[in-house]
């Protein structure tokens, strides 16, 4: 997502300052788990960074009816109130952006310059929808003289949010923002892998909120569980995989609840042979982000390059990838991190030896750094195959990783009978001087968000999310503050 500049200000430590409390937040107060605790690790280093709250039901259920008992009286209080008390949260995040970007480069493996960006556009989105609380708006209709027909917008109570490991922080913190604006409260479940930063944020922020209006509870599957299903909450969101978004949808049926997801993507990059190749290669390699080895839904790790190009676009992007290497995230000069469990990486070397398998070519990466001082930690360096045809694993299925499929391509119709093939639609890019083309290519990618020119950065206050199983509903925008309101009629007769 593009953002505020770096202010030159921010002091980045040298090492992690671990939070004080480990446990859940709710009500206001820092609670012992019922559930137990579980470590967190340095994704980096392999060693543990000591243990974390594990909420089960009963947790939730204690965090729920907090929310719930503080709803009345923050949905009743002066909008612009809400809006004073979300820019000092804003303020804090600033202020402490380095230090939270510290934990989570220890925590998720991304490098903290990147996780310093996190935190500023977290305070961002904070501020952006604090400055819009005067804008959830209704109308009147005219019925006539004696009668006053009008809509207004109320928020739907509890909503749990639950969110993804790849921007702990900014995932946190800024998906709690629209719907606070709103007037709901809200229990966010921080990601399992990297729920360092949520405890130090609610820390930092802890006496700024009326109590119970934002709370936190950290675990595993049984805490995701047990909020999507809870029957208190009528509003459940997800930052995560298909399979999960698919789970949340299932639990929330059950009580007809109001869902959004952003899910996972395998995104197409459209390069046309009168591109400019410079800016081309350039915006496939951006559009990988790399930075945070691939772990992005909305990656474009579908290169589709027209044959009469291909082979020195496919050289530039060679060239231009030497600048990621991956290196400690708690390093500034880092410009690739780690992956965040050993899991995930066992993914990654899967498919990768799938790709082999499958007959494409692996034309740079595709190992584990030789580097001795990474040999704990989950790394991979950033990979491409060419070669890759549209029957292969490796151009369907999403990888969540730094790995890239170059396809060849010579007819724009069977192009995008490719493009269009998978289940997934988030995001798409395309690289071409006619403008006509342009429009053309965009409105034939089924995704819900196209890149013209460029790849890779969000823009605040437009809307993001994804056509078929790429999710439900939009973010980053008025569309996402609306839509945790619902409406209602009143008909007034005098």
């Amino acid at each position: 997502m593009s953002g505020p500049q770096l202010a030159p200000e921010i002091v980045i430590p040298s090492s992690p300052a671990l939070p004080v409390h480990r446990e859940l937040y709710y009500g206001g107060q820092w609670q012992r788990p019922r559930g137990g605790y579980a470590p967190t690790w340095n994704p980096a280093t392999g060693e543990s960074l000591g243990d974390c709250a594990q909420a089960n039901a009963e947790d939730v259920d204690a965090a729920v009816q907090a929310a719930r008992a503080a709803f009345p009286a923050w949905s009743r209080m002066k909008p612009i109130e809400r809006a004073a008390r979300m820019r000092r949260v804003a303020g804090v995040l600033r202020e402490h952006a380095g230090e939270l970007a510290m934990l989570d480069a220890a925590n998720c493996g991304s490098p903290v310059a990147e996780m310093v960006r996190d935190a500023m556009l977290a305070a961002a989105q904070f501020d952006f929808f604090a400055g819009l609380v005067t804008e959830i708006k209704g109308d009147t209709v005219p019925m006539g003289e004696g009668m006053v027909n009008m809509s207004v917008r109320e928020p739907y109570g509890v909503v749990g949010r639950i969110v993804a490991y790849n921007h702990p922080l900014m995932f946190t913190a800024a998906k709690s923002a629209a719907p606070l604006a709103a007037g709901n409260t809200v229990v966010m479940k921080p990601p399992v892998q990297a729920p360092l930063s949520a405890y130090r944020w609610m820390e930092l922020i802890d006496g700024i909120l009326p109590p119970g209006v934002l709370n936190v509870v950290t675990g595993g599957t049984e805490c995701g569980a047990a909020l999507a299903a809870h029957p208190d909450v009528p509003f459940v969101s997800l930052i995560g995989s298909v399979g999960t978004g698919r789970a949340v949808a299932r639990a929330g049926a059950e009580r007809l609840k109001r869902i959004t997801l952003e899910l996972g993507g395998k995104n197409a990059c459209i390069v046309y042979p009168d591109a400019d190749l410079e800016r081309a290669s350039s915006g496939a390699v951006a559009g990988m982000n790399f930075t945070w080895s691939g772990q992005s839904c909305g990656s474009t790790s579908r290169l589709f390059v027209h044959e009469s190009v291909h082979d020195e676009v496919v050289a530039r992007v060679l060239e231009k990838i030497r600048h990621y290497r991956p290196g400690m995230p708690t390093d500034p000069a880092t410009t690739m991190g780690a992956i965040v469990s050993q899991a995930q990486l066992d993914k990654i070397m899967r498919y990768i030896d799938l790709g082999i398998g499958e007959g494409a070519t692996l034309a740079y990466g595709g190992r584990r750094p030789q580097d001795p001082e990474l040999a704990r930690g989950f790394f991979v360096e950033p990979t491409v195959f060419t070669g890759v045809t549209a029957g292969m694993r490796i151009a369907n299925e999403e990888i969540f990783g730094p790995v890239l499929s170059v396809l060849k391509w010579s007819d724009e119709e069977s192009m995008f009978e490719q493009v269009n093939a998978v289940e997934y639609g988030l995001t798409g890019a395309v690289f071409t001087r006619d403008l006509a083309q342009a429009h053309r290519a965009a409105g034939r990618i089924q995704s819900g968000f196209v890149w013209v020119n460029h790849a890779g950065p969000h823009f605040l206050g437009t809307s993001y999310g994804g056509y078929k199983q790429s999710g439900i509903g939009r973010d980053e925008s008025i569309e996402e503050l609306l839509s945790y309101t619902q409406g209602k009629n009143i008909n007034i007769v005098y």
